[in-house]
């Protein structure tokens, strides 16, 4: 079951979501909120699995502001970006914030409700174009090589190929949950906060 909650301050693009997640027998509805300081009150309660997050909030802080403080109070929940906004800038900054995933509310429900499921299986959801932009900000002006273990290696190759944890477990006969803790002490390492910053270290082969 996935529980996802909601930080949304419009109540038609609300109810809309709830009936999608009601439709759902696979997914639960968490909390729901119309700020990220309501919901940041509340993180340290049951806590979801996967967020659908507004650019335009009310309050002091936007969505895009709130990605770090919710990455910081729920480590293991995976952030999507559900906004009426499509430019490339919000879109990159939310990607390097460390959302997993940006979708407009033009979005067809069936698609929202794929990505949620691809997001919550570990992979994540950008345009080529939006890649094209994380790889070349995170581009070196001197190549430094830092090195991983050779299971952290083998994960960060699945993740640029394109699986998900659960993927990756079976393809390595571990846990899905042995290859978060794989990726967390990469992020470490690496001092990053999104695969698409591993995914572009690795590409510009910076990782031996």
């Amino acid at each position: 079951m996935i529980r996802v909650s909601i930080i949304e301050d419009q109540e038609l693009v609300i109810q809309g979501l709830k009936s999608l997640i009601d439709s759902r027998p696979d997914f639960e509805l968490g909390y729901v909120a119309n700020t990220v300081e309501d919901y940041l009150s509340y993180a340290q309660s049951i806590p979801p699995h996967v967020i659908l997050l507004d650019i335009g909030l009310p309050g002091g802080m936007s969505g895009l502001e709130g990605i770090r403080p919710l990455k910081e109070a729920l480590p293991e929940t995976d952030l999507i970006m559900l906004t009426t906004f499509d430019d490339s800038e919000r879109v990159f900054k939310a990607l390097c914030a460390g959302a997993s995933a940006y979708v407009t509310k033009r979005t067809p429900f069936d698609k929202i409700a794929e990505v949620i499921t691809i997001v919550h299986a570990g992979g994540s959801y950008m345009s080529p174009a939006i890649a094209r932009l994380v790889v070349d900000h995170f581009a070196p002006k001197h190549k430094t090589i830092i090195n991983l273990t050779p299971r952290q290696k083998q994960i960060a190759d699945a993740l640029v190929d394109g699986l998900s944890y659960k993927m990756i477990a079976d393809k390595l006969m571990v846990s899905t949950e042995t290859v978060r803790d794989h990726i967390k002490k990469m992020f470490k390492k690496l001092e990053i906060n999104s695969k698409g910053e591993l995914i572009s270290m690795h590409v510009r082969g910076q990782l031996d």
